[in-house]
């Protein structure tokens, strides 16, 4: 019965834009970061990125990630800052404690910018969390 079936809730793992600088090519980059806060590692986690605002549409991406330690982060994908003009979604699947988890992570069209900027933890660089 439908009562019987559990859907477990993601909590603290969270998706983050970080404003970074790269040096090889001596310019800021926004790069997307899956965030684990979790006291344990998850694992096979599936993230897929697509922007979009009425017609106008990105590729999808999908990104692949073994496992995530407790307390760490990944780098999924650098964002191009004309994509940034866009909503961008992102939906993670992941497993831990043998259950599948899932959340759908967005930043609302122009969100991602100078003036939201606030330190992420874990990261310790600045950049905008997804809602």
């Amino acid at each position: 019965m439908k009562k019987d079936i559990e859907i477990p809730i993601a909590k603290d793992v969270y998706i983050a834009i970080i404003h970074e600088w790269n040096e090889e090519f001596l310019g800021k980059d926004w790069n997307a970061y899956l965030i684990n806060n979790r006291t344990s590692f998850i694992e096979m986690a599936m993230v897929v990125s697509k922007g979009y605002d009425g017609d106008t549409k990105t590729s999808t991406m999908r990104h692949a990630i073994p496992v995530v330690a407790a307390k760490s982060y990944a780098k999924i994908e650098v964002v191009q800052e004309e994509v940034l003009a866009l909503n961008n979604e992102f939906f993670v699947t992941y497993y831990a404690d043998n259950k599948l988890y899932e959340k759908r992570f967005l930043f609302e069209k122009h969100s991602v910018a100078e003036n939201n900027l606030v330190t992420i933890p874990l990261i310790e660089k600045e950049g905008v969390f997804a809602k």
